[in-house]
């Protein structure tokens, strides 16, 4: 599985506080994916991609 941001994120770190072994906050303060999710990792992937506020996270 891939994790992905898409432009509709606001920044709030939702993601990132779920998961941050896959989502981390840029420098311009929005969060971006590692891409490929390992494995032990996929099911709080999948919580922050339900958690996001905006439907910013894909999942593929």
């Amino acid at each position: 599985m891939k994790a992905y941001v898409n432009e509709n994120c606001i920044g709030c770190g939702a993601c990132n506080s779920i998961c941050e072994e896959v989502f981390k906050m840029t420098d311009s303060g929005v969060a971006e994916a590692i891409g490929e999710v390992p494995a032990e990792f996929e099911e709080a992937a999948k919580e922050a991609c339900t958690g996001c506020p905006v439907g910013a996270i894909e999942l593929r």
